[in-house]
């Protein structure tokens, strides 16, 4: 990096468009220690720059143009109980917003609530039984109705509800009730003290919607309601048109309850396409000023930013890139669903053929020649933050070792080379979505599986389907009607609680649930499920910690997943953007308000 490059950062922390954290973290990158980052940013006037946030401080809302962003999987619906994946998360963002989002460091920061509730204000419980909620006055509705109390009990109204079928029910179940104490004020009790007491209602999981608009379609109906489609909320911006898998359009709110915000007059979120031409759309030719998830070769990223229309940004995620393994029978229908609790698949409920192909996926490989900078080997599903990382697990990539344990499990080579043992060859179906990075993943672990007498066959999925929230389409993720697939799972928060309940017993996708049941695999561990309910209610820092370590190390030592990379989050955009301060703990737009362009 130059003395023109550095500059360039350290202007961007100024300005709003990284955060201190980001440009820490890109300095250690480089071979820097923490502390002379930080002095780097201290001669530079910005160590103790103002509070996070923007500040541009634009004297007037509006003014700014279009924001035109572009995701590659496009968004299905916009209702955030209903999200199937980050696009309907992010579009879902534009409109609801939660009572209170997550930095970049984890802290809590305060949207719809007027502070975060602390046991100093009087608003947190020492024993974390009870959270009190002061709510931001003055907040209206898209339509002009107020936001009051009534919302926020409603939404655990409508969540805790199992005929809703709600994604986000996890983030509810520990509520036993909630009191409205004023038109501003809750207070949500907790059946045994929370220590992630800011699950409900922060973050992704907390967007609030309208009581009075989804009211009458609480529970079976609630597939029905308008607004999954036309959303009503609080946000920067209001609704103007959504094409499912194309295409949504906003508008300034002109009511917005935050000061001179949003910057821009309006806004425009693309679907569709790939991820290689939305690098280029941003980084290239300047055609969009955001683009998503930028997963593309590393190499190519760097070639496009010479352009110098737009930056990647690279910032600190939990996010894994990981393969499942399927504890049910795909090819086998129970009660008309595939994929059923009542079967055992019949190949991989042998442990030693998922040990096998543990040794057989070559994460090295993966990262140097594919991801880069983008991400990092492991062998956790559970990376960060760094406290509930465990330090027991290794990797290994070994065709040797593969082979000696299926041959020791009594699986025998074949004429053609595929194994076979008890009459079932040792032949999978191998999916994921549409994108240059994970075809070349599924490539390298088909041919070192080859090898080791595994024939992989190879699915890929559109992206828009695969990752549709269409209950109906056989081809999505949680169905799961294949042996192995291969995804990155989003970690929306800086405590692994609701993060590592898709691995307990009662989150299991399913035709009854909809399949919004978050447990993908549909492995079942006493043990497991004995660790989490601990965790949930564990005050000390360090036994809770240790816990989550446990459940990772669980899931790893069984093999229900085979982690790939811990990926980062990547973006492009314009050189011209500026306070994103993206987090990797919240929606890419939970700063969206404060948005904007320099001249």
């Amino acid at each position: 990096m130059d003395e023109r490059q550095l500059r360039e950062l350290l202007e961007d922390v100024r300005t709003g468009g990284l955060s201190r954290r980001t440009f820490v973290t890109t300095m250690i990158g480089l071979g820097l220690t923490a502390p002379l980052a930080a002095r780097m940013l201290t001669a530079a006037g910005v160590a103790d720059a103002q509070p996070r946030g923007d500040p541009f401080a634009p004297t007037r809302r509006g003014g700014g143009g279009q924001l035109k962003v572009l995701w590659w999987q496009a968004p299905t619906l916009l209702n955030p109980h209903f999200a199937n994946g980050t696009k309907d998360e992010d579009a879902s963002r534009i409109f609801y917003e939660p009572l209170a989002g997550f930095d970049p460091d984890g802290n809590v920061v305060p949207i719809l609530a007027a502070e975060v509730p602390t046991v100093q204000n009087g608003g947190l419980a020492k024993d974390l039984t009870w959270v009190r909620w002061r709510l931001k006055k003055g907040v209206t509705w898209h339509d002009g109705r107020p936001f009051t109390a009534d919302d926020v009990v409603f939404n655990w109204e409508y969540v805790a509800d199992p005929d809703t079928a709600a994604w986000t029910s996890g983030s509810y179940r520990e509520i036993s009730r909630i009191d409205k104490l004023d038109s501003h004020t809750v207070k949500v009790s907790f059946n045994a003290p929370q220590p992630f007491w800011s699950d409900a209602f922060c973050g992704n999981r907390g967007m609030i919607i309208p009581r009075h608009v989804f009211g009458p379609y609480k529970g079976a109906k609630s597939r029905e309601a308008p607004a999954n489609l036309k959303p009503v909320g609080t946000g920067p911006y209001r609704f103007v048109d959504f094409k499912p898998g194309d295409v949504v359009r906003a508008e300034l709110d002109p009511a917005y309850h935050v000061p001179n915000r949003p910057f821009f007059d309006a806004l425009e979120m693309k679907g569709g396409g790939d991820a290689a031409s939305a690098a280029r759309a941003a980084l290239q030719t300047g055609e969009y000023d955001y683009a998503w998830n930028m997963q593309v070769e590393d190499d190519i990223l760097r070639r496009l930013e010479q352009a110098g229309k737009g930056r990647v940004n690279i910032w600190a995620t939990g996010n894994p890139e990981h393969i499942q393994c399927n504890s049910t029978d795909p090819w086998k229908e129970v009660d008309g669903e595939r994929s059923s609790i009542k079967t055992t698949h019949a190949l991989l409920s042998d442990p030693a053929v998922r040990q096998a192909l543990n040794l057989l996926v070559d994460r090295a490989a993966v990262q140097e020649q594919i991801y880069g900078r983008q991400g990092q080997t492991t062998a956790n599903f559970l990376n960060a933050p760094s406290r509930f990382s465990s330090r027991a697990t290794r990797w290994e990539f070994s065709l040797e070792r593969a082979n000696q344990i299926l041959d020791a499990a009594g699986w025998r080579r074949a004429a053609d080379g595929v194994r076979v043992k008890d009459g079932k060859r040792l032949t999978m179906v191998y999916q994921t979505s549409i994108n240059a990075p994970r075809q070349k993943t599924q490539q390298i672990v088909k041919q070192a599986a080859a090898k080791a007498g595994i024939d992989l066959e190879l699915k890929s999925v559109v992206a828009s389907v695969f990752f549709s929230s269409d209950p109906a389409n056989a081809d999505t993720y949680p169905h799961f009607y294949a042996d192995l697939q291969m995804y990155n799972t989003t970690m929306t928060a800086p405590d692994p609680q609701y993060f590592m309940n898709q691995f307990t017993s009662w989150e299991i996708a399913s035709k009854a649930n909809k399949w919004q049941g978050r447990n993908i695999t549909r492995w079942r561990n006493e043990e497991y499920d004995r660790a989490y309910r601990a965790a949930d209610s564990e005050l000390d820092p360090v036994k809770r910690a240790a816990l989550f370590v446990k459940m990772n190390d669980l899931v790893i030592q069984n093999v229900v997943v085979i982690p790939v990379l811990w990926r980062n989050g990547v973006s492009a955009s314009s050189v011209r953007l500026k306070g994103m301060d993206l987090s990797g703990w919240d929606s890419t737009f939970w700063r969206l308000a404060f948005w904007h362009k320099t001249s």
